[in-house]
């Protein structure tokens, strides 16, 4: 596995985006989010989607230029339609309009409908949290029917992830998890290698428990809510809130039928401490709880300490920054391939 420079990475990703015809904020930005991606670990939702992007672009299913629509503007809340443009730009423009009017409303709420992919949600926390602000966030693909609701076979919700930032003193707290019990991407991943789930993560057609990604991905089964066969009344209702803040809110959803095999809806909302007790009495707080679980006592088998969620993420990310992002071999040989196709030189390795 090589490691490769952040900047250089960053520029390549960009470059590559560029030459695929996307307009220059909007390669800027996802190249950005997806670097952000792969540094705090989520290689799926990193570089490794470059080829995708790259054929989605050239296909026309991703917008390369243009703008938003705004549908409803309130000053503390806003709807735009996406128009099929890129999600990490969409999201990261809505986010910086919503950190900016936080400090005259102290909450900002936006909604996007319509939006292409929008890469590892956590990867846009630190944007939000190192101005001192809190955020939350989630996404659903109105396009896709992976999750069947609890009790039921047929698919219906997609995995829906939820994420959310918070400062504290030192590093924030990032929390991102899924409301289905596995991702579509790992069950696709374990499918086309022919491996199973550590346990019954999916229904058959038939709404039977199984641990085969393959009855997902070709038998017309459904992976699980969080919480399983017993508790995914749990995830079901955290996928159902999911997709009517996003696509309940922006009038894009499930009830019209969407402009094509991805049309993501996103919610976001950021908070302004200081409309509230103030940054330094939440942070009082934020780093009270972390100090009280990452000090926890262990439970038996765990060898430690506790995390905090975001901990993991921030301490890759440091190694990345000082000794260049990973990027494994197979990864490597195929942005070799974009690469001399595109006439770029690679990145030399860190």
């Amino acid at each position: 596995m090589a490691r490769i420079e952040h900047g250089a990475l960053v520029a390549f990703a960009q470059e590559l985006l560029a030459q695929g015809g996307m307009e220059a904020d909007k390669a800027a930005a996802t190249a950005t989010v997806l670097m952000e991606g792969d540094m705090i670990g989520h290689d799926t939702h990193g570089v490794g989607l470059l080829p995708w992007y790259l054929d989605e672009l050239a296909e026309g299913r991703m917008a390369r230029a243009g703008t938003y629509d705004v549908v409803t503007d309130r000053g503390a809340s806003f709807v735009w339609n996406g128009n099929s443009l890129p999600g990490a730009w969409l999201l990261t423009e809505a986010l910086d309009l919503a950190c900016a009017r936080a400090r005259e409303f102290g909450v900002v709420t936006g909604v996007i409908g319509n939006a292409h992919h929008t890469c590892a949600l956590s990867a846009f926390m630190r944007r939000v949290t190192e101005r001192g602000l809190i955020v939350q966030m989630n996404v659903s693909n109105p396009a896709a029917s992976r999750v069947a609701p609890y009790g039921g076979t047929k698919p219906v919700l997609t995995p829906n992830p939820i994420a959310a930032g918070f400062p504290t003193s030192a590093d924030p707290v990032l929390i991102d998890v899924s409301c289905s019990i596995t991702t579509t991407t790992m069950t696709q991943s374990l499918a086309a290698r022919g491996e199973r789930f550590p346990e019954a993560w999916a229904l058959t057609a038939a709404g039977e428990p199984t641990d085969d990604p393959r009855e997902v991905t070709d038998r017309g089964g459904s992976m699980m809510p969080l919480g399983g066969a017993l508790k995914g009344h749990k995830g079901y209702g955290l996928g159902l809130m999911v997709e009517l803040l996003g696509q309940g809110l922006s009038g894009r959803g499930r009830a019209n039928t969407p402009p094509g095999p991805l049309a993501q809806s996103a919610y976001l909302q950021v908070i302004d401490p200081e409309a509230f007790a103030g940054l330094d009495a939440f942070t009082a707080q934020s780093d009270h709880l972390a100090e009280a679980c990452r000090s926890n006592p262990l439970a038996a088998g765990n060898s430690g300490p506790v995390r905090m969620p975001g901990d993991a993420a921030a301490a890759k990310r440091r190694r990345a920054l000082a000794e260049g992002v990973p990027v494994s071999d197979a990864l490597w040989q195929r942005l070799a391939g974009l690469a001399h196709a595109a006439g770029l030189p690679l990145p030399a390795a860190a």
